[in-house]
Parts: C-alpha cells; sequence; structure tokens
C-alpha cells in the first residue's frame, strides 16, 4: 500500500518522530512523509508513533492508497527531502 503521513507535533517530540517516520517512508517536506510500506509495517510505525505523541496536542494523519494507479504528484517550488524516489 501506498502511503502519505503528515504530522503537526510539539517542537520538543519532532525529532522522534521525524526519526521514527524515517525508518519507514521517505522524507518529502517538513512534517510530511510517503511511501510504499506493508500493512504490517504500517501497524508498527502507527503503534511507535502513538507510544511518541501526546494525544491532547499532537496530530498525525496518514492517508492510505491500496492503489496509486490513478495518482500523480503536482509540485510548484524547490525539491525537499528524498523524493526523488517518488512517482
Amino acid at each position: 500500500m501506498f502511503v502519505i503521513l503528515v504530522y503537526d507535533v510539539h517542537v520538543k517530540r519532532v525529532a522522534k518522530v521525524l526519526k521514527t517516520c524515517r525508518e519507514y517512508l521517505t522524507w518529502v517536506q517538513n512534517s510530511v512523509f510517503e511511501g510504499e510500506i506493508s500493512e504490517g509495517k504500517f501497524k508498527i510505525l502507527w503503534k511507535k508513533l502513538e507510544g511518541i505523541i501526546d494525544k491532547e496536542h499532537d496530530s498525525i494523519l496518514a492517508y492510505v492508497f491500496e492503489s496509486m494507479r490513478y495518482s500523480r504528484q503536482q509540485r510548484l517550488g524547490i525539491r525537499k527531502g528524498g523524493e526523488q524516489d517518488i512517482l
């Protein structure tokens, strides 16, 4: 499956969330990751993130796509992160 994950967390938790997400997905912009991931690995990632954030103050959203067949990416401005491997 393909996942786009975005987060908005307190500055004192950003580094830990960033490091955890980089283990599973590709960083493409500040607070944005994407990539192919198995359902099992996604569950592990989600559980790790759940243990890091403060649910009363932080937010993580994941958009999960079973197929990227009808998708495309459009960009304005500079490239960031490691997206050279993205569609």
